[in-house]
């Protein structure tokens, strides 16, 4: 039986890189100051996790997946963090990473975008063996009871307002659509056509566009982790001008409570 601590004990093996203070750094087997050096830095950040490159055109749109959804609104959920975080004087590392780390909602955020992304390849692949659209989307709803990236929570029967925007940037670029996103609007269709009112929403394009380009639904999820943070510091700036504590201050009044009354404390 292999000794797993044994076999890896010793200098750390990485194919990944190295940085050699006072000589070179070393990106996934290049010279980050000589042979990257004029890489965009979302193109680094996509070739970090797929090691693969992709055009400028391309890059153009998966920098507009990042924009398009930046939104500095203290009300939404992560953002919420970081300007309590503002308001508390932590600091803007903490209120950040926070930030960031509560981006992995299970009911929105990452986690539905990777399950999107997941259930997506799953269904062009049963698809593309042989079943129909309806029967996947039966079977999944029958053991999950939901298609995620379909319905929003804040504009359930509304157009949301970042497709049409990314769909635009797309055709400027003359990028055309892929399989898994035209599979994504299909989805839409048929549900409609099954008697779910569930217009896409945008954690089934963000992915569907990765995963068009090669990506594995874990890539989708590693390249979107920072796709809501341009909108985090100006919360955090906001509520850091604001007296401590200003921000979102309720009194207990406020709160209608309905759970068990009023309990003491007693020692056993």
């Amino acid at each position: 039986m292999r000794n797993i601590l044994l076999d890896y004990e010793g200098p750390l093996r990485t194919a990944m890189g190295a940085c050699f203070p006072g000589e070179r750094a070393v990106f996934r087997g290049h010279d980050l100051h000589a042979d990257l050096k004029d890489m965009d830095w979302i193109a680094l950040y996509v070739f970090g996790i797929t090691g693969r490159r992709y055009s400028p055109e391309q890059i153009t749109v998966l920098h507009a997946l990042w924009t398009y959804t930046s939104y500095p609104d203290p009300r939404l959920w992560n953002n919420r963090v970081a300007a309590l975080a503002g308001s508390a004087r932590s600091t803007g590392a903490l209120g950040i990473a926070a930030a960031i780390a509560v981006s992995e909602a299970s009911i929105y955020g990452w986690q539905p975008e990777f399950a999107a992304a997941d259930f997506l390849v799953r269904a062009h692949d049963r698809i593309n063996a042989g079943e129909s659209l309806e029967a996947v989307l039966q079977q999944e709803l029958l053991q999950h009871r939901r298609i995620l990236g379909y319905g929003r929570p804040v504009a359930t029967l509304q157009v949301d307002e970042r497709i049409p925007a990314i769909l635009a940037r797309m055709e400027s670029e003359k990028m055309a659509q892929g399989p898994y996103l035209r599979l994504a609007f299909d989805i839409e269709r048929e549900l409609s056509r099954m008697g779910r009112r569930l217009p896409i929403n945008y954690a089934a394009v963000v992915v569907a566009i990765p995963l068009d380009l090669g990506f594995s639904p874990r890539e989708c999820y590693l390249f979107l982790l920072p796709s809501f943070m341009a909108g985090m510091p100006p919360c955090y700036l906001e509520a850091s001008e604001r007296p401590a504590g200003a921000t979102f201050p309720l009194r207990c009044s406020q709160l209608r409570y309905e759970g068990p009354g009023r309990r003491l404390w007693q020692e056993e």
